[in-house]
Protein backbone atom coordinates (compact mmCIF):
# COMPACT_ATOMS: atom_id res chain seq x y z
CA UNK A 1 0.00 0.00 0.00
CA UNK A 2 1.34 3.40 -0.87
CA UNK A 3 0.16 6.43 1.09
CA UNK A 4 0.63 9.34 -1.04
CA UNK A 5 0.24 13.47 -1.29
CA UNK A 6 1.38 16.82 -0.34
CA UNK A 7 3.41 16.83 2.94
CA UNK A 8 1.62 17.74 5.65
CA UNK A 9 -1.41 16.48 4.73
CA UNK A 10 -1.71 13.42 7.46
CA UNK A 11 -0.21 11.09 5.60
CA UNK A 12 2.52 9.69 8.78
CA UNK A 13 -0.42 9.62 10.78
CA UNK A 14 -2.64 7.34 8.54
CA UNK A 15 -0.18 5.08 7.96
CA UNK A 16 0.73 4.76 11.94
CA UNK A 17 -3.08 4.07 12.45
CA UNK A 18 -3.35 1.39 10.02
CA UNK A 19 -0.23 -0.27 11.63
CA UNK A 20 -2.00 -0.03 14.70
CA UNK A 21 -4.83 -1.97 13.83
CA UNK A 22 -3.36 -4.35 10.75
CA UNK A 23 -0.89 -6.58 13.20
CA UNK A 24 2.28 -7.25 11.35
CA UNK A 25 2.09 -3.95 9.40
CA UNK A 26 5.80 -2.69 8.23
CA UNK A 27 6.05 1.21 7.67
CA UNK A 28 8.80 3.03 5.18
CA UNK A 29 8.59 6.19 5.88
CA UNK A 30 10.03 7.60 2.44
CA UNK A 31 10.94 10.51 3.19
CA UNK A 32 14.14 8.43 5.20
CA UNK A 33 14.66 7.36 1.91
CA UNK A 34 15.19 10.72 0.10
CA UNK A 35 18.99 12.22 -0.83
CA UNK A 36 18.52 15.14 1.32
CA UNK A 37 15.59 18.10 0.97
CA UNK A 38 15.88 17.94 -3.50
CA UNK A 39 16.28 14.21 -3.23
CA UNK A 40 12.33 13.65 -4.40
CA UNK A 41 13.42 13.10 -8.33
CA UNK A 42 15.34 9.80 -7.30
CA UNK A 43 12.84 8.31 -5.05
CA UNK A 44 11.18 6.11 -7.31
CA UNK A 45 14.09 4.66 -8.19
CA UNK A 46 15.05 3.99 -4.55
CA UNK A 47 11.22 2.52 -3.65
CA UNK A 48 11.21 0.47 -7.13
CA UNK A 49 14.93 -1.27 -5.54
CA UNK A 50 13.29 -2.01 -2.08
CA UNK A 51 9.62 -3.77 -3.35
CA UNK A 52 11.31 -5.57 -6.47
CA UNK A 53 12.85 -8.14 -4.30
CA UNK A 54 9.36 -8.05 -1.60
CA UNK A 55 7.72 -9.08 -5.26
CA UNK A 56 9.34 -11.90 -5.19
CA UNK A 57 9.40 -13.64 -2.11
CA UNK A 58 13.03 -12.07 -1.20
CA UNK A 59 13.63 -9.42 1.88
CA UNK A 60 14.12 -5.88 0.37
CA UNK A 61 16.60 -3.16 2.31
CA UNK A 62 16.51 0.68 2.12
CA UNK A 63 19.04 3.46 3.36
CA UNK A 64 17.81 5.67 5.80
CA UNK A 65 18.89 9.56 4.99
CA UNK A 66 20.44 11.34 8.23
CA UNK A 67 18.89 14.65 8.10
CA UNK A 68 20.74 16.13 11.03
CA UNK A 69 24.33 14.86 9.84
CA UNK A 70 23.17 15.23 5.85
CA UNK A 71 24.46 11.79 4.76
CA UNK A 72 22.94 8.36 4.65
CA UNK A 73 22.67 6.30 7.31
CA UNK A 74 22.20 2.61 8.66
CA UNK A 75 20.44 0.12 5.91
CA UNK A 76 17.47 -1.43 7.24
CA UNK A 77 15.93 -4.68 6.31
CA UNK A 78 12.20 -5.33 4.92
CA UNK A 79 11.01 -9.05 5.36
CA UNK A 80 8.56 -10.25 2.75
CA UNK A 81 4.97 -11.17 3.74
CA UNK A 82 2.02 -9.15 5.42
CA UNK A 83 1.45 -5.55 4.87
CA UNK A 84 4.15 -2.90 3.32
CA UNK A 85 2.86 0.78 4.13
CA UNK A 86 5.00 2.91 2.20
CA UNK A 87 3.64 6.67 3.21
CA UNK A 88 5.05 10.15 1.87
CA UNK A 89 5.51 12.51 -0.31
CA UNK A 90 6.41 10.22 -4.07
CA UNK A 91 6.05 7.10 -2.03
CA UNK A 92 3.65 5.81 -5.34
CA UNK A 93 4.86 5.93 -9.01
CA UNK A 94 4.39 4.15 -11.97
CA UNK A 95 7.82 2.23 -11.81
CA UNK A 96 6.27 0.12 -8.90
CA UNK A 97 2.06 0.68 -9.71
CA UNK A 98 2.01 -3.16 -10.89
CA UNK A 99 3.02 -4.23 -7.17
CA UNK A 100 0.75 -1.66 -5.67
CA UNK A 101 -2.88 -3.57 -3.90
CA UNK A 102 -4.22 0.29 -3.12
CA UNK A 103 -2.93 3.74 -3.52
CA UNK A 104 -4.37 6.01 -0.82
CA UNK A 105 -4.10 10.18 -1.69
CA UNK A 106 -4.44 11.93 1.46
CA UNK A 107 -5.07 15.89 0.55
CA UNK A 108 -5.43 19.07 3.04
CA UNK A 109 -6.08 22.62 2.16
CA UNK A 110 -2.51 24.06 1.34
CA UNK A 111 -1.77 26.38 4.05
CA UNK A 112 -3.17 24.25 6.81
CA UNK A 113 -0.20 21.84 5.31
CA UNK A 114 2.36 24.94 5.85
CA UNK A 115 1.11 25.33 9.11
CA UNK A 116 1.07 21.76 10.29
CA UNK A 117 4.81 21.47 8.60
CA UNK A 118 6.28 24.42 10.24
CA UNK A 119 4.75 23.42 13.71
CA UNK A 120 6.59 20.30 13.34
CA UNK A 121 9.96 21.51 11.56
CA UNK A 122 10.33 25.20 13.29
CA UNK A 123 9.84 28.28 11.34
CA UNK A 124 13.62 28.21 10.22
CA UNK A 125 12.58 25.30 7.92
CA UNK A 126 10.49 27.66 5.93
CA UNK A 127 12.78 27.93 3.10
CA UNK A 128 12.65 24.24 2.23
CA UNK A 129 9.22 23.52 2.75
CA UNK A 130 8.72 26.56 -0.12
CA UNK A 131 11.26 24.57 -1.94
CA UNK A 132 9.74 20.77 -0.89
CA UNK A 133 5.79 22.32 -2.06
CA UNK A 134 7.14 23.15 -5.19
CA UNK A 135 9.15 20.08 -5.76
CA UNK A 136 6.25 18.08 -5.01
CA UNK A 137 3.73 20.04 -7.08
CA UNK A 138 5.70 19.25 -10.17
CA UNK A 139 6.14 15.17 -9.63
CA UNK A 140 2.44 15.47 -8.68
CA UNK A 141 1.31 17.23 -11.80
CA UNK A 142 3.56 14.79 -13.79
CA UNK A 143 2.80 11.35 -12.20
CA UNK A 144 -0.66 12.45 -11.92
CA UNK A 145 -0.45 10.77 -8.96
CA UNK A 146 -4.24 11.43 -7.02
CA UNK A 147 -5.80 10.16 -10.49
CA UNK A 148 -4.25 6.99 -10.21
CA UNK A 149 -5.56 6.78 -6.36
CA UNK A 150 -7.90 3.89 -5.40
CA UNK A 151 -8.99 6.22 -1.91
CA UNK A 152 -8.75 9.60 -1.39
CA UNK A 153 -8.90 11.02 2.15
CA UNK A 154 -9.30 14.96 3.03
CA UNK A 155 -7.92 15.94 6.58
CA UNK A 156 -8.77 19.48 6.79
Amino acid sequence: MCVDGPAGSGKTTLAEALADVVPGTQVVHCDELLHGWRGLPGLASTVHRLVTPLAAGEPGTWVRWDWYADDWAETHPVDPGGLLVLEGVGSWSPAIAELVGVLVWVEAESALRLERGLARDGAAMRAHWEQWRLDEDALFARLDTRRHADVVVSTD
